[in-house]
């Protein structure tokens, strides 16, 4: 049988047909995103204020309501009362789901790390017990990893489980911390170790005796999503429940990360979208010396800057998408169990979690000041994005262990690095520039990882190095998925939806790449190589030699995103 490969940082040749973009979108996607849709404007948003007031029984209504509409079992098998949808459609609803702020946690949690951990590793005995109830929204999981002491360090965990005598049960005890959903949870997904060392994964009924739910945390943002400690004192839970087998839970919590990551990136989308359609409204409306905010070239320049990082974390996690979907279906026609194909997508997972979650920051920030005076008052919605959004860059690993993960796994795999990208049918003339700086900065990619790994045994100590190397493989995928998805609108002749994507990726590509090329110092500081240095000229020449008028392509791109009053102006031209 033919092995799966996924990784497209170690692919020589990608061909368009395996790049999926929004574009190519079906009838039954456009279809679920219309129920999510409906759901988030009908259902999610008239409640909101009551939810951030805590007031978590409209939390479980709107999960038993999400459960009728079919949109809790999006990943859950037809056999176990779920849709078994592609994992395009999973993005899709995720996307939606992210306007809704504190309840997109609250949702994210049931869907994804509070019930997959029993999709993919539970037995068929776990599975009939607990996922019909959880795609009906009648169960609702949490996931207890972290501890007050262990946090990105997850292995240290002091949770420790030990069987009973009569071997029926384990008695569990420890605390956990920063729990989603804990306080109306009717389970836990929940990670100690057997005799103090064999990291092992349980599924722990919130009835158990011995289980005490703390007092709600005081956050920041997030006020409507439920997070308390949870502490357990000698709680039995029977043998049946582990999940996995003893001492090799790990495998469960990374692999649950990187659906989380993956799941992260699309809420950002959505969270991302709504706050430029409210920044849009207020600019439109308010009025400054006599005329409209969106009249003004500094208004239409965050607009557009908004609106290409929007593009990029669109291109890149419906890329992402149609890699897992590939793999999942491989799974489906083989017989093989998915968990085994997604641990394959960790550094794309890590790329999407990082660059969207930032990007995310810089977009409410920008929607905000937007807003002027007003953006800091509560009772408008873009407050409530500024706090809630910035939790993302903490979620499921910080975006600095992310970046580690990524750094570390290129650098494992460098054997295999390809410093030239090749397009079966080659890239069109009116994007050859842009691919040229794509090049030079997979080139440099290459160069610096061998550098690196001939300089020091003990590289994963230069950290701020590994940091840069990083952001160029989240710089490259992000430009390679923006060149691919305008490539495959030439390649289909899609002139009409064709002008603004162009420059939107043309606009990225540069500034992403000027902003790579001034932070070569850090490599710089550790490692003074001429080769460094020649790629650095060369990507300035590049970089220099673009004959765009960014000015007017970014007023252009405003101008329709400020017609059509939200993102989706770009999408109709």
């Amino acid at each position: 049988m033919e092995q799966f490969s996924s990784n497209p940082f170690l692919k020589k040749v990608i061909s368009l047909d395996d790049i999926f973009t929004p574009e190519n979108f079906t009838e039954e996607h456009r279809m679920i995103a219309s129920t999510a849709s409906a759901y988030v404007e009908q259902e999610v948003l008239p409640v909101l204020p009551e939810i951030e007031k805590q007031q978590f029984d409209q939390s479980i209504e709107l999960l038993r309501k999400a459960g009728e509409l079919g949109l809790l079992g999006s990943d859950v098998p037809e056999e176990y009362g779920g849709l078994d949808l592609d994992k395009i459609s999973s993005v899709i609803i995720m996307e939606e789901i992210g306007k809704t702020r504190s309840f997109s946690t609250t949702f994210g949690g049931q869907i994804g790390i509070g019930s997959l951990p029993i999709v993919y590793y539970g037995t068929d005995e776990q599975k009939e017990k607990y996922l019909p109830y959880v795609v009906s929204g009648e169960k609702i999981g949490a996931y207890a990893l972290t501890e007050p002491s262990a946090g990105t360090d997850a292995l240290s965990i002091k949770t420790t489980a030990r069987l009973s005598d009569d071997g029926k049960y384990y008695l569990i005890n420890g605390e956990k911390q920063f729990i989603t959903n804990a306080s109306f949870a009717d389970f836990f997904i929940l990670y100690a170790k057997v005799d103090g060392e064999k990291f092992t994964a349980f599924i722990v009924d919130k009835n158990s005796e011995g289980i005490t739910i703390g007092p709600e945390e005081k956050k920041m943002g997030l006020k409507g999503s439920s997070t308390t400690p949870v502490i357990l004192e000698d709680v039995k839970v029977p043998v049946e429940n582990v999940l996995g087998e003893i001492g090799r839970g790990h495998l469960i919590a990374f692999n649950i990360l990187n659906n989380g990551r993956h799941k992260i990136s699309a809420a950002s989308l959505g969270m991302a979208k709504r706050a430029l359609e409210l920044a849009v409204q207020h600019v439109t409306e308010r009025k400054q010396f006599n005329r409209p905010l969106s009249q003004f070239p500094l208004i239409q320049e965050k607009i557009a800057d908004i609106a290409a990082k929007i593009f990029t974390i669109e291109s890149m996690v419906y890329r992402s998408a149609g890699e897992l979907d590939r793999g999942y279906q491989y799974c489906k026609e083989n017989n093989i169990p998915y968990r085994d194909i997604l641990k394959q997508f960790a550094v794309e997972a890590s790329i999407n979690k990082v660059f969207a979650s930032e990007a995310l920051d810089i977009i409410v920030d920008e929607a905000l000041q937007m807003h002027g005076g007003y953006g800091y008052i509560s009772e408008y919605e873009v407050e409530h994005l500024y706090r809630d959004s910035r939790i993302n860059r903490i979620f499921e690993g910080t975006n600095e262990i992310n970046r580690m993960i990524i750094a570390q796994t290129l650098l494992q795999s460098k054997a295999e690095w390809p410093d030239f990208r090749k397009l079966d049918e080659g890239p069109s003339e009116e994007m050859a520039q842009e691919w040229e700086l794509l090049s030079n900065l997979r080139r440099l990619a290459g160069q610096a990882m061998e550098m690196i790994l001939q300089s020091s045994e003990n590289y994963k100590e230069e950290q701020e190095i590994l940091a840069w190397l990083a952001n160029l493989a989240i710089s490259i995928y992000a430009i390679e998925s923006n060149l691919f998805r305008v490539e495959k609108l030439l390649a289909n002749k899609a002139q009409k939806k064709i002008k603004e994507k162009k420059l939107l990726a043309k606009i990225f590509a540069y500034e992403a790449s000027s902003k790579i090329v001034s932070e070569m110092f850090k490599f710089s500081v550790l490692h003074d190589e001429q080769q460094i240095k020649q790629q650095q000229e060369k990507l300035f020449k590049t970089i220099q030699s673009s004959n765009n008028d960014f000015v007017h392509d970014k007023r252009l791109i405003a101008s329709a995103v400020i017609t059509a009053g939200n993102y989706s102006g770009i999408h109709k031209l």
